[in-house]
């Protein structure tokens, strides 16, 4: 037992290579990207010949743990919040199955919107699929709920939905880690077939099963390590916590708890706990960092008319993270706020960099859209977004990975022209290959710029899966290959960029045009390690 300072992000990983881990499946996002990025480089987990590939995209990488949990393997998956919703399909799934080998799913939320596009809370997946969840405090617990969630999966028979935020991802604590476990052998189910074939007659008999067992996972909840009930002489008020808030609760109570306290690091809700409290208590505080989860669910579940307070009252701000100050007014505290960010600082929104290629795009895209009336551009997710601020104001749209193909296609089918989508490489083969094909197989009038940067730049240059294939890609869904246009987007070539969008908008069909260079932030990572 050793004691190391970790990421929240890293106490996970170490904990699953701990644990006995086969394989991890994941696509970078911010806060999930570092749990991967430390397997890849972990000198144990190249000696064990743990798989840690970057998928192409969150439901791929679901389905491959689902098939390496099938072959008795104990796998980690990983993915940022608004990944889930690609993954869900799978998900939901899983939870009708069951697994064989341990699976841990991380859901890492991002409140406040650091990196993301919406604030999504992942327990209402945990929630929709009935599946256990873990919800860490602290850094040591992200490690021990991983080290035992393996056998906690294996046991119940079904994955574990373990959901994270960014403070927890990202900031460090010290981390005392476990004796090291061999890897599970390979075997198989040995109900396989009316467990893993979800056709209607045992898809049916599969969630009968998946019912039957929430009494269990409750039980398991009620009687779980991370779920702690604190008594304190004021029983005026009860307070819930769950995950990190629990921490924000404590840096307003140095001296101890004044109200009853009841920390909830595992679900389902512990009835048990949870009826104790409203038993004893006049009023209920709930903390918990995203949506009001347990508030919904306690409204419904006590059914007493129990006073509870939370986000839903206003008592917490719907919107934004849980910081201990909003937990210090919460409970009437005075706060004193000695860190606040004076209002002549000017806030410097982020932009492309210097020397970035997608720069030399949006100057020649915009210039020749100048020529044409309506004009609409339809971006995706990715650096390339940036496109959006000045000086470039260059982007009508930004809404979810892949988008930018299929609203293009959708307003191309409205009667918008020129109808432009701007996407990046990695997103292409993320979720844009799909709607390339429809627009294909419709013949859409539709421009379309894959910006290649040959790397998934924004999430700090992980390998991108469609590196020289693209071209390839594109043809081989259908684009006739004189409409597939290579271009290098520098300064010097400016002239030649614009006649070749200038043409591509002209021809009534599907033009793909590839403006590559490479990232300059690797190429600069590259020449500094070379240098060396």
């Amino acid at each position: 037992m050793e004691k190391h300072l970790f990421l929240g992000d890293e106490a996970i990983a170490q904990a699953a290579i701990d644990a006995g881990l086969s394989g991890v499946y994941a696509y970078p996002g911010t806060p999930s990207t570092e749990i991967t990025e430390y397997i890849q480089s972990s000198p144990l987990a190249k000696e064990r010949g743990i798989h840690s590939k970057w998928s192409v995209n969150e439901k791929t990488a679901m389905e491959s743990a689902l098939g390496m949990s099938y072959a008795g393997k104990r796998v980690l998956c990983c993915m940022k919040h608004v990944g889930m919703n690609v993954a869900a399909d799978c998900f939901m799934n899983a939870a009708m199955s069951g697994i064989h080998g341990g699976m841990i799913i991380i859901t890492a939320d991002d409140p406040s919107m650091h990196s993301s596009q919406n604030e999504q809370d992942n327990r209402v997946y945990g929630n929709f699929a009935m599946i256990p969840m873990l919800e860490p405090s602290n850094q040591q617990e992200a490690y021990d709920m991983v080290y035992d969630g393996f056998e906690l999966s294996e046991r119940l028979g079904y994955p574990i939905l373990l959901r994270i935020t960014t403070r927890m991802a990202h900031s460090r604590a010290g981390v005392v880690t476990r004796p090291l476990q061999e890897e599970n052998p390979m075997s198989f189910p040995a109900d396989g077939r009316q467990r893993y074939v979800l056709l209607p007659a045992l898809a049916r008999k599969r969630f009968k099963v998946l019912l039957e067992a929430q009494d269990i996972f409750t039980h398991e909840s009620e009687s779980s390590p991370y779920n702690k009930y604190m008594d304190a002489p004021d029983k005026g008020l009860g307070i819930i916590t769950t995950g990190i808030a629990f921490n924000y609760l404590s840096e307003n109570y140095p001296d101890g708890f004044e109200h009853p306290v009841l920390k909830i690091s595992q679900y389902p809700l512990p009835k048990k706990q949870i009826e104790k409290m409203a038993d004893e208590c006049k009023e209920i505080l709930v903390l918990e960092e995203g949506f009001p989860v347990v508030e919904e669910q306690l409204k419904g579940f006590l059914g007493r008319g129990l006073v509870i307070h939370g986000r839903l009252d206003g008592t917490i701000q719907r919107d934004g993270e849980l910081t201990p100050d909003a937990v210090g007014k919460a409970l009437g505290k005075e706060i004193n706020s000695y860190y606040a960010v004076p209002e002549v600082v000017e806030q410097r929104p982020p932009a492309l960099c210097q020397g970035c290629g997608h720069r030399d795009v949006y100057d020649a895209l915009n210039e020749v859209l100048k020529e044409y009336d309506g004009a609409k551009v339809f971006s995706d997710i990715g650096c390339y977004t940036l496109g959006a601020l000045p000086p470039f104001r260059a982007i009508d749209t930004c809404i979810d990975m892949g988008a930018s193909i299929t609203m293009a296609k959708g307003a191309a089918d409205a009667g918008v022209f020129p109808s432009v989508s701007v996407i990046g490489d990695s997103t292409f083969t993320h979720s844009g290959m799909t709607g390339l094909l429809d627009c294909v197989n419709e013949e859409t009038n539709i421009m379309i710029i894959i910006s290649d940067n040959e790397t998934t730049a924004m999430t700090g240059g992980q390998d991108s899966a469609g590196t020289g294939r693209l071209e390839a890609i594109c043809e081989g869904i259908g684009v006739a290959p004189e409409h597939i246009r290579v271009m290098i987007p520098l300064k010097k070539n400016y002239e030649e960029m614009k006649r070749i969008i200038r043409e591509e908008i002209e021809y009534k069909g599907v033009s793909v045009l590839i403006p590559r260079r490479e990232c300059i932030q690797t190429l600069t990572r590259k020449k500094k390690s070379n240098r060396k």
